[in-house]
Order: C-alpha cells, then sequence, then structure tokens
C-alpha cells in the first residue's frame, strides 16, 4: 500500500488519487466531490485543497489531481457510506496524519537547538525563501515575455503553449479544448464574424476545386484565421489577454 499520507510544502497531505484508490472509487467521482465541497465552501477555506497535476504511467499526458490536508480529506469522504472497510481506511487515514504532522512538528521544532544554531537556522530559512521568490519573479518574467512575443512566426506553437498553461490553471490538460472554445466564441464577438460558417464555406470551395475530402476535414478554424489578417491580428491579442487573465507564470507554471 502507498502511503496514506505524505509532506508537501511542509505540510501533511493526501491527494485525491490516493483517496480513489484506496476507498476503491473512480478518481472523477472523487474530484466532482471535491469540487462540490469547494463551491459550498468560504474563501477561507480555500486552503483545504490544492490543485496539481500529474503524468498518467499509460499515455504520459497529464491530468488533474488534487492535494488536501486533514480538513479537506475529512470534508471529502464525509458522504462515503461508513462500510466496515472504509471506516477502517478513514481511522488509518487519521492515524496517518497524526504521524506525519508530529513528523513535520519535530523536523520543525528548533527550541532545543543552541542559540547560535537558531541564529543559523533562521539565516537558512530566510536564504531559502529569497530563493523561492527569486525564482518566482524569473519564471513570471520568463512567461510574460512569451506572452508578449506571441506575434511570432510561429504563432500556431506558441499560442498553443499558453493555452495549455491556462488549461492547466483551470485544473487539467482536458480543459484545453473549453478554453480554446472560449477564446474562438471571443474572437467571433470582437470581428463580428463566425468560424465555424468561414470554415463550412471554405471546406465547399476546395470541394468545387476537387481537394479530397480528407484534406477539407483537416481545414481548422485556426487555418481559416491564418488567411486573414485582421483576424489573425485579434486573435493574438485574445490569447495575449487570457494568458494574463489565467495568470500562466504562477509558480506552478
Amino acid at each position: 500500500m502507498k502511503n496514506l499520507v505524505i509532506m508537501k510544502d511542509r505540510k501533511a497531505v493526501t491527494s485525491s488519487l490516493n483517496v480513489a484508490e484506496n476507498f476503491e472509487k473512480e478518481h472523477r467521482v472523487v474530484l466532482k466531490a471535491i469540487d462540490d465541497l469547494k463551491e459550498g465552501l468560504a474563501q477561507k477555506y480555500a486552503d483545504l485543497f490544492w490543485e496539481d497535476t500529474y503524468i498518467h504511467p499509460q499515455n504520459k499526458q497529464p491530468y488533474r489531481v488534487v492535494y488536501m490536508n486533514r480538513d479537506g480529506f475529512t470534508l471529502a469522504v464525509l458522504g462515503f457510506n461508513n462500510t466496515k472497510r472504509v471506516l477502517q481506511f478513514k481511522l488509518k487515514y487519521i492515524e496517518a496524519f497524526n504521524q506525519m504532522e508530529q513528523h513535520i512538528k519535530e523536523q520543525l521544532d528548533t527550541s532545543n537547538l543552541s542559540p547560535e544554531l537558531q541564529f543559523m537556522n533562521s539565516v537558512v530559512q530566510s536564504l531559502a525563501k529569497q530563493e523561492q521568490e527569486t525564482k518566482r519573479i524569473e519564471n513570471k518574467v520568463d512567461s510574460i515575455t512569451e506572452i508578449v512575443a506571441l506575434n511570432s512566426t510561429d504563432w500556431r506553437k506558441d499560442s498553443r503553449t499558453l493555452i495549455s498553461k491556462m488549461a492547466k490553471a483551470q485544473g487539467g490538460y482536458e480543459a484545453y479544448r473549453e478554453v480554446q472554445a472560449d477564446i474562438y466564441q471571443e474572437l467571433d464577438r470582437r470581428a463580428g464574424s463566425s468560424l465555424k460558417t468561414r470554415v463550412t464555406n471554405k471546406r465547399r470551395r476546395m470541394a468545387d476545386e476537387g481537394v479530397s475530402k480528407s484534406k477539407r476535414d483537416k481545414l481548422s478554424k485556426l487555418d481559416v484565421i491564418a488567411e486573414d489578417k485582421r483576424l489573425l491580428e485579434i486573435y493574438l491579442a485574445i490569447v495575449k489577454e487570457f494568458a494574463v487573465k489565467y495568470g500562466v507564470w504562477d509558480n506552478e507554471f
């Protein structure tokens, strides 16, 4: 059995994947239970859960996972039927949280150190915080530079990278299509056009010109955007705005 509780950012936590596995639930069911909880929780309880991603061992794709502390776990499994097996696992998790929290407490307790070592420890902690802040700023600068550079010749690849990061901010790469759809919708609104209609009309013209059906089917909205300079400028501007809105420079990116 995997560790029920782990230490992450000096906190005792478990994950939605861990809960799903041990309580024999589908991961999506556990995620939905957590999402439903988060909608009903006040903002002051938002730190019970942390969004992250993991790489699936089979298809090597990133998927959403949620980490939770003791209180978050208690709420998440509250609705699980208390069969004998479920109750045993709840008790095991509580024991695991107790052990991990005690371990963390012992690691952080410097009261028994000499004044000299306590001073050195405070210096090390201060330097560590400074380094983390420096890295955060560097990541932010790098990502903002990436956003500004979106109007490069390789705009498709650059925009795809930014949209992937926005999707990750929304909870996982499965949100990619949703973010892209929102961008297309905003483009239609600003340009007073319909990308869907333009794709349909373009495919009809291609058919009249004898282009094969396989090539017509591959035609995308991005292909239509690429042919219209005005649409392309609007599209790039919207992607940049969305990237800033979703804060793609956060540390996790």
